[in-house]
């Protein structure tokens, strides 16, 4: 082997890892792009909490960064493997930047979306508290009219 063709494979393998890291960090700024504007979580226009939590669960879709994250990964497990990085430790730390904001919009949807489906039930359960209480009200109120004329019979009865 000549040194030419050692120093063409140099040169290759230094394209290619600098390939690779290009490949990493434009899936790594897909993935930041693919992320929810905060205005969107943060932000509501519904008319009562159930609409604000269907909302809310929406916006806290991460879209497409999860895919890009895996695609950033894998190219950097790759050149990581390779040896082809001088330093990526500026990788490393963007990639577990972005996976802690993913990991905390699902833990968020997760949340939400347990409350989307407790709040009618709350509802109907206090809906239904109501009711009760409206009938033990409407029942005292007929047992005090009806107390208050047989208190009426008997003084009519007295005279």
């Amino acid at each position: 082997m000549s040194s030419q063709s050692t120093l063409e494979d140099d040169d290759l393998f230094g394209e290619a890892a600098a390939e690779m890291r290009a490949d990493v960090e434009e899936h790594l700024q897909q993935a930041w792009d693919e992320l929810p504007d905060s205005d969107d979580v943060w932000d509501t226009e519904a008319d009562n909490v159930l609409g604000v939590l269907n909302g809310l669960r929406s916006a806290l879709d991460a879209g497409d960064a999860e895919d890009h994250l895996r695609q950033a990964k894998k190219w950097y497990t790759m050149g990581q493997r390779a040896d082809a990085f001088e330093d990526a430790d500026d990788l490393a730390e963007e990639i577990e930047a972005v996976e802690e904001v993913i990991e905390m919009l699902a833990d968020a949807r997760e949340q939400v979306g347990g409350l989307t489906s407790t709040m009618p039930q709350l509802r109907g359960a206090l809906d239904e508290a109501m009711e009760r209480d409206d009938d033990d009200e409407e029942e005292e109120e007929e047992e005090v009219d009806a107390d208050e004329e047989d208190e009426e019979d008997e003084e009519d009865e007295e005279e």
